[in-house]
């Protein structure tokens, strides 16, 4: 691959997005929280935010890492001063998620991964739909989530993007059938272990709980 390295949300959203149709795997919210996980797991491994108590963090360093996604995301948070309070992150990621994947849309598209297209649904309705351009990131991407599957997950990072795609309820759709069940229920587990998944998954329960009338 030529570029920059992908940031982890990139990695994601090339994992759940159905190169044909361009919509995600998923439920679309529940990407969106996860992208947004993700985002804070790179500002975090480049020293750029801080976990506290519970999952409040707080932006460690607010210079730019000229990554337009991670510096975009970072621009969302209220800087070191002195005074400023510390950021709940499950309330972060619902409300920055569609920025962030705004942002890696645009880069992915800027990579050539994605395909921008334009729809009306009933003639009316605007909504857009991202399927794969010439340049194939989405064969890569899921080819390494599958080898770091079969590794058992062999790094922090390999880790993290499993925490995520379970956290959003796409390990169902790459992962699917009995014979992954047990994988998948590790993979729910390793959510509790990374805050920033953790995140994502407090956000999707939310919504779940909502749509069930338990909130």
């Amino acid at each position: 691959m030529t570029g920059p390295p992908l940031t982890l949300p990139e990695e994601l959203l090339l994992l759940a997005l159905d190169p044909v149709r361009g919509r995600p795997l998923n439920n679309p919210k529940y990407l969106r929280y996860g992208l947004a996980g993700a985002a804070l797991a790179d500002l975090e491994e480049a020293g750029r935010i801080a976990v506290e108590r519970g999952d409040r963090f707080r932006v460690a360093n607010p210079l730019p890492l000229g990554d337009p996604i991670l510096d975009g995301a970072l621009a969302t948070l209220p800087g070191p001063a002195k005074g400023a309070s510390s950021t709940r992150a499950h309330r972060w990621v619902r409300g920055a998620g569609r920025a962030v994947q705004e942002l890696c849309l645009r880069r992915l598209e800027e990579r050539g991964a994605l395909r921008r297209e334009a729809h009306r649904a009933l003639g009316l309705f605007p909504y857009e739909r991202f399927p794969a351009g010439p340049v194939d990131l989405v064969g890569p991407a899921r080819a390494r989530f599958k080898a770091a599957v079969d590794a058992r997950l062999p790094d922090r990072r390999a880790r993290l993007l499993a925490a995520y795609v379970a956290a959003t309820d796409l390990d169902t759709k790459l992962l699917p059938g009995g014979a992954y069940r047990p994988l998948r229920r590790d993979l729910k587990r390793l959510t509790k272990e990374e805050w920033t998944a953790q995140a994502a998954h407090r956000a999707v329960e939310h919504d779940k709980s909502a749509a069930g009338g338990g909130v």
